[in-house]
């Protein structure tokens, strides 16, 4: 039996998270920005409308008076993952495979599905949007790649009401001689301009040129991804997720941070975060990074930066690595800089298990055995940061602004929508 790929993307997923709990936004042009509130991220069909492109700088373009009507939202990445997840959920109950790309982004095991494809295809997007009430579009054909393909076609053609199907071979024939070869998923920029002086450009060209010269421009991975197009499955289903070579929890602060106390509290506070996606995770950590910086771009400031990194005993208990993290940062800093950006990375991750007690130093006793479950359940009962190591600060002036933040509807009790009867 041969395979079939579907991809099923959200319609800018984080806009639509947020028309989700406010209907007034539905017909308004609407922007999410990156951290810091700095520039755009997401935008409605409505705000690319009106010129605003990805990457636009915030602070040069809100003032604009073309772009008085504009909604915008700082990122709410607890709202953004758990819309996800629910859109996960209602997929997975439906197709007997579903593998996550992106946070807005799944492959779909279509393999000898009963029914016109097209028929369930459609329903599945329904679904999404009954349930999750999130906006998609699905492509599909005989390989990841074109999968990929058949989903940006979709989404670029209305017409089609958010499905493509490029299973067929004479279909596919007609887009491969239309479409540019910088639409293949793998493709870039670059890659594309290499392509095209090399005379191939349209993705049919692209397919018919010799496979020896595609590896010589793209090496093997151009090799796979002309493979894939010619409905060579090279990209099998990942039934589980790769192993995390690493965490890493690192932020550019809201406003400098000049003052010792200050950046203490903001490690202990990225260890803090790093610790619990370690034991969501079930793993341990057995090395540890930690670095800070100024603002490069800065005029007229000086430049200082510094990172230390050492093996430590294996653990995932926040203490312990707020501990070690705060140790390897005091000889990092230094007085008279005003900070940037700092981070915590967690390296030689390995499954969480009962190890022998040390005989001589250890970075978590006995209690961490109690402490963590119990802070982990609080915090999941009554929200996050319900409770905390007192090391990772209250108020927080230095966190990165989000002055346009929405409720999370989803994931913080308070912020959850009421309802009344009449």
């Amino acid at each position: 039996m041969k395979p079939v790929y579907g991809l099923i993307d959200a319609n800018s997923f984080y806009c639509s998270c947020e028309r989700v709990f406010q209907p007034r936004l539905r017909l308004l042009p609407v922007v999410v920005l990156s951290n810091n509130d700095g520039c755009a991220i997401a935008r409605t069909t409505e705000a690319k409308a009106l010129g605003i492109k990805m990457g636009d700088p915030w602070h040069l373009i809100r003032k604009r008076p073309e772009l008085a009507a504009v909604e915008w939202f700082s990122s709410n990445y607890a709202l953004y993952g758990d819309m996800s997840r629910r859109m996960y959920q209602v997929l997975a109950e439906r197709v007997p495979r579903v593998e996550p790309y992106s946070i807005d982004e799944m492959f779909l095991d279509l393999t000898g599905l009963p029914g016109d494809l097209t028929e369930r295809c459609r329903s599945l997007r329904d679904d999404v949007r009954r349930i999750a009430k999130i906006p998609t579009c699905i492509g599909w054909g005989p390989t990841k790649t074109i999968a990929k393909l058949a989903n940006g076609i979709a989404k670029d053609n209305p017409d089609l009401g958010g499905v493509c199907d490029l299973t067929d071979p004479a279909i596919r024939d007609s887009y491969y001689a239309a479409l540019p070869v910088g639409e293949v998923w793998g493709i870039g920029s670059k890659s594309a301009t290499k392509l095209e002086k090399a005379g191939y450009r349209t993705i049919q060209d692209f397919i018919d040129a010799p496979v020896p010269e595609v590896r010589g421009l793209l090496t093997v991975v151009g090799e796979r991804i002309q493979a894939e197009l010619r409905s060579v499955s090279c990209l099998a289903f990942i039934d589980a997720p790769a192993d995390r070579k690493s965490i890493a929890c690192t932020r550019s602060f809201g406003r400098p941070i000049t003052a010792w106390y200050e950046m203490r509290e903001a490690i202990a506070t990225y260890a803090a975060r790093a610790a619990e996606k370690l034991r969501q995770q079930g793993l341990q950590a057995g090395h540890i990074s930690v670095f800070l910086h100024t603002n490069p771009h800065a005029k007229g400031e000086p430049w200082h930066s510094g990172q230390k990194a050492a093996q430590i005993e294996p653990t995932n208990d926040t203490m312990a690595l707020i501990t070690q993290a705060v140790r390897m940062l005091k000889p990092l800093w230094r007085d008279g800089y005003r900070y940037a950006k700092a981070g915590v990375m967690l390296n030689d991750l390995e499954p969480a298990v009962e190890r022998p007690k040390q005989l001589f130093f250890s970075l978590s006793d006995g209690r961490s055995k109690l402490l963590m479950p119990a802070m982990d359940a609080i915090n999941a009962r009554y929200g996050k940061n319900a409770i905390s190591p007192l090391a990772v600060g209250i108020a927080r002036p230095w966190a990165a602004r989000s002055r346009r933040l929405s409720r999370q509807y989803t994931t913080k009790l308070e912020d959850v929508l009421a309802a009344q009867a009449w």
